[in-house]
């Protein structure tokens, strides 16, 4: 038979290991955190490589550009580089234009879209589902296929050289930011909407009121994406635009290469810190409004 103390160390042991397993778990729970925080570290520094890259050639000379094997950090800054950007070219003039267009097709964008989503999520007419099917049908329509009748259109209306069809239409809606909404908008209970009637409000005043403010992530959301794709556009103001003091910053990027300036010096360096110039507004707004747009997109979608 055991003694008193023997049996006191066997209890000692058994208790003793499923803290020592804890323990170890513990370690390799910690230690494959830590190897995915390394990763992501690593995918991260491979990711933002060439942004750097164009912010270190966008302060170095033309000389420096060319040098073999590369440098990756200037000898010399040279922050000469981003005022030569608006001596050289009307970069200040292609700066308003593509706020007044974005500002504008933004703001068209957000309120057509949010009140035909507001249409298809809480009126029941006939023919509603297969208008909505069609709606969204036309995000399948590759835009080659509409852009000479559209280009005709326009130039029928004596809009070419204007800013009219970069704008106008985004006050048509966007199927896609249609669809965002519609399905934010099924989240949001209709108990609302009725206690509001009862109250004698409209279907407008219901929008307004009620409506919007509890949607405010998901109109972040689209106003995130409306001025990525009107501040980007390239096709459009190449296509509709003609004269150098109307360009938007997309074209005028392409300036810098297409038009001869005084002396044979490379101009890249002042490309690259025109890039920058023009990417800095986008990222700003979305570290601005990270948290709407990531509520926005978690929950957009949920119920169908």
């Amino acid at each position: 038979m055991a003694t008193t103390e023997q049996r006191i160390r066997t209890l000692v042991n058994n208790q003793s290991q499923p803290i020592g397993r804890a323990r170890k778990n513990l370690f390799k729970q910690r230690f494959g955190t830590f190897v995915l925080y390394i990763l992501a570290i690593l995918v991260a520094l491979a990711f933002s490589l060439p942004f750097f890259w164009t912010i270190s050639s966008s302060l170095k000379s033309a000389a420096e550009l060319y040098v073999f094997p590369p440098t990756f950090l200037p000898e010399t800054i040279r922050w000469k580089n981003y005022s030569d950007v608006f001596s050289l070219a009307p970069f200040a003039t292609f700066i308003s234009n593509t706020v007044i267009i974005t500002a504008l097709a933004m703001v068209g964008q957000i309120i057509s879209s949010a009140a035909v989503a507001y249409g298809f999520s809480r009126f029941k007419f006939p023919g509603r589902d297969a208008l909505f099917f069609l709606v969204l049908s036309t995000m399948m329509l590759p835009w080659q296929v509409t852009i000479v009748p559209t280009f005709l259109l326009f130039r029928y209306l004596g809009w070419i050289n204007t800013f009219l069809p970069l704008i106008i239409p985004s006050y048509f809606g966007s199927a896609f930011y249609i669809f965002l909404l519609r399905q934010f908008f099924m989240t949001i209970p209709r108990d609302l909407d009725e206690a509001a009637k009862l109250d004698g409000a409209s279907s407008v005043r219901i929008f307004w009121s009620i409506i919007l403010p509890l949607a405010k992530a998901a109109l972040a959301t689209v106003a995130i994406f409306s001025f990525l794709e009107h501040w980007n556009e390239f096709i459009g103001p190449l296509i509709f635009l003609n004269s150098p003091e109307k360009f938007t910053l997309s074209i005028g990027l392409r300036y810098f290469m297409d038009n001869p300036f005084e002396g044979d010096e490379p101009r890249e360096a002042i490309l690259m810190a025109a890039s920058l110039i023009v990417a800095l507004p986008p990222l700003i707004l979305f570290f601005a409004a990270q948290k709407y747009f990531v509520r926005g997109i978690v929950t957009t979608g949920l119920k169908g």
